[in-house]
């Protein structure tokens, strides 16, 4: 019996050494494998051949350090896998910075079509896309104005020479009354820019060969679509005689069809000082009101008929009834708007 308890003692107290050995193993970074089942009892496995170890490929072993439990992560060999910046093969220069390749001398579709039409169609893409140039002429208003007192006519134009960025503008508008000599007529010279996909910017000189005395003015002004496809232009004007004056212009195209369009247009005009030399009243001095619709034989031409309201009105209407005029007058206008 005391024989049994000191075997029992010692095996106790060697257990701990054995755990502690063991965990050890487990600790390497090698053994991933789960520990074998211990045998039952009474089960002899020393009948059973041990299997061979399936050997690996050279270039496999070298990354195989999790297969064995003496294998040392320093060991591993990782020459496949790395690379560093020195290791790199240089290049031309930086990236981005190459210059572009030539274009072709040759062209596949000479080959096919007549060689002279296909420069002829690249030349033409060229200018269509970035090196356009052009020109303009349009009409918006040329018509026939029946009104009390005497039918009358009016015209408003524009003509343009250029590119899609920077171009050459003549404006010219004018009324007047048949029998009579013509009421209004200016003409403007303007440079316009294009400072946004929908807006150019206008400067240039505008004079007034009537109503007399004639007037030169230095111009300054924006073009172009507002929101909701409303066409805009405002421009500012300075004098020769120092008198300072404004125009606002929208017009709004609804397509009814593809060809009948409905156009409400409005006009203001307005100057800081009282101009009685030749009728000009301070404040707001006239304003238009109309509507036209209009019908496209062709996008070129569009005959169109409408209404307009203009009236003038503070100093500029006493001025006028001075002069023995109607301040105010309903139009019914017949016309057409052209260009080419």
């Amino acid at each position: 019996m005391r024989a049994i308890l000191l075997a029992s003692a010692a095996t106790l107290l060697a257990l701990p050494g054995a755990v502690a050995a063991q965990s050890m193993v487990g600790m390497d970074h090698g053994a991933h494998a789960p520990s074998p089942t211990p045998a039952a009892p009474g089960d002899d496995h020393t009948d059973h051949a041990e299997a061979p170890a399936t050997a690996l490929p050279e270039d496999t072993a070298k990354h195989t350090g999790h297969g064995s439990e003496e294998g040392d992560a320093s060991e591993m060999d990782h020459s496949g896998h790395t690379m560093s910046m020195e290791d790199m093969p240089p290049g031309d220069g930086e990236i981005g910075t190459a210059p572009a390749p030539a274009p072709p001398e040759d062209h596949a579709a000479d080959a096919i079509f007549d060689p002279a039409e296909m420069a002829r169609a690249r030349e033409a893409l060229r200018r269509e896309n970035g090196a356009f140039t052009g020109s303009m002429v349009l009409f918006d208003l040329a018509e026939y104005r029946v009104r009390d007192g005497g039918d009358g006519y009016r015209w408003e134009g524009e003509a343009w020479f250029g590119g899609d960025i920077d171009r050459l503008l003549i404006k010219t508008e004018g009324e007047g009354t048949f029998g009579e000599p013509i009421d209004d007529l200016e003409v403007q010279a303007l440079y316009s820019r294009a400072i946004s996909p929908f807006w150019n910017a206008h400067i240039g000189l505008r004079h007034d060969i009537v109503p007399n005395p004639s007037r030169t003015y230095a111009v300054l002004g924006v073009e172009g679509m507002a929101p909701y496809w409303l066409h805009v232009t405002g421009q500012l004007f300075l004098s020769d005689k120092g008198d300072f004056r404004a125009r606002i212009e929208g017009s709004y195209d609804e397509r009814i069809t593809q060809r009948l369009i409905f156009q409400p247009r409005a006009e203001f005009n307005l100057s800081a000082q009282d101009m009685p030399a030749i009728g000009i009243g301070s404040g707001l001095s006239d304003f238009e009101l109309g509507a036209r619709l209009r019908y496209e034989i062709r996008k070129e031409f569009a005959p169109y008929v409408g209404i307009e309201w203009s009236r003038k009105t503070g100093d500029t209407a006493r001025y006028a009834r001075l002069a023995g005029e109607d301040p105010g007058a309903v139009d019914f206008v017949i016309g057409v708007r052209f260009w080419f």
